[in-house]
């Protein structure tokens, strides 16, 4: 980490930049870093970082926990159109709306965490009674200290802590970093949950991953090097021939959800791609299994207005009830003062030979004997079944 870094906000030590710009070249390529403030509307008071190497921009919120509000490589632009149209101040959602679903009045980022206590349906823990909201708080959570700089070598950093705390509750904290080089094409998030507590805690991390438009269409596909395929329940199991190929907006669709049993490579990592209907252009998402071992596809695939996108998401656990994931001995725990990290890349696949080239890491990946597409839930994956 570069020791020049800029503070851009520190509650403690009363620090808040309302902008910052600064700008290098280093062979011919800019990085630039540049902190503004959205004025108006829902998002009033939303700080945004944007970090750009000069081929690849990312919009950072660590407002909101730290998500990923939209970024562009080249002339690819990689998000989605949520009828949330803009990024919602924190203070504006009400998680427990709408029998808790009220998360989703704050849903329209490229990548949102969910977590950091617990993610998937809302419902109520067997353990302690409490009320759980879909998705956790995490997403609606801002940053008490953010600092950014650019090192060096040209690469440009942001990084934000958040505590997701109560009293007689769960305290965890998010360190997280987001990264990038000169002229990659390649984004790094590194986080780390800290458990701040006594106590052994329980905790959930999801990276709710989103791709819409222009990029996801009809007969984009979905690469996966998977032992099974798993649907979450009988309406994704009518789906199972066509898991991984996406059909045009439809009116009225009815999402579908697969888990996957992952394979990984040698060093314990795997590679997801998702690509438009000719391989051209796409997204690839690489990760430790061993930190994430967890994946769903969540396809979307209503009318543009609705939301056209599909979800890839890595996780520590599937996306079920609390209980459920706990009674499977998925649900991960840290003692009192412990860390667990994982450390994602995004790859913008903006040209032919980029899709290519993952596509036959995916391939190298697979198993030789191929995937098992399941034709029902699983007991042992979906609750429902």
């Amino acid at each position: 980490m570069n020791d020049q870094e800029t503070v851009l906000t520190d509650a403690d030590q009363r620090i808040w930049l309302e902008s910052y710009r600064v700008e290098k070249q280093r062979s011919g390529v800019r990085s630039l870093v540049d902190k503004w403030t959205i004025r108006g509307g829902p998002g009033d008071g939303i700080d945004v970082v944007e970090i750009d190497n000069g081929r690849l921009c990312v919009s950072v919120l660590p407002t909101r926990g730290m998500g990923l509000w939209k970024a562009r490589c080249d002339d690819l632009t990689l998000g989605w159109n949520s009828p949330v149209q803009r990024p919602v101040h924190p203070a504006l959602v009400r998680p427990g709306e709408a029998g808790g679903l009220g998360w989703l009045g704050g849903f329209s980022e490229l990548l949102a965490r969910c977590g950091l206590a617990w993610h998937g349906p809302p419902g109520t823990d067997a353990i302690d009674g409490r009320p759980v909201t879909l998705h956790g708080r995490i997403a609606n959570l801002p940053a008490h200290r953010v600092t950014t700089g650019i090192d060096d070598d040209g690469r440009l950093w942001v990084r934000g802590e958040v505590d997701e705390t109560a009293m007689f509750g769960p305290c965890l904290r998010l360190d997280s970093t987001v990264s990038t080089s000169p002229g990659s094409n390649r984004l790094s998030l590194h986080d780390t949950v800290t458990n701040l507590s006594g106590t052994t805690a329980e905790f959930e991390v999801l990276y709710h991953t989103n791709i819409g438009q222009p990029l996801l269409e009809p007969g984009g596909r979905l690469a996966v090097p998977a032992r099974r395929v798993i649907p979450s329940n009988a309406h994704a199991a009518a789906g199972i021939a066509d898991w991984n190929v996406f059909a045009p907006p439809q009116a009225g669709y009815v999402e579908q959800c697969y888990f996957f049993d992952l394979a990984a490579d040698s060093d314990g990592r795997t590679l997801i791609v998702l690509h438009d209907a000719d391989a051209q252009r796409g997204v690839a998402l690489e990760f430790s299994t061993a930190a994430l071992p967890c994946f769903t596809l969540w396809k979307n695939t209503v009318a543009t207005g609705d939301g056209y996108v599909a979800g890839i998401e890595p996780s520590t656990d599937l996306p079920n009830p609390r209980d459920f994931e706990r009674e499977q001995g998925r649900l991960m725990s840290l003692e009192a003062g412990a860390s667990w990290s994982a450390h994602i890349d995004l790859l913008a696949l903006a040209s032919q030979p980029e899709v290519a080239e993952a596509l036959d890491r995916v391939a190298a990946i697979q198993p030789a004997n191929g995937v098992q597409l399941c034709e029902s839930p699983l007991p042992e994956f979906s609750y429902s079944g």
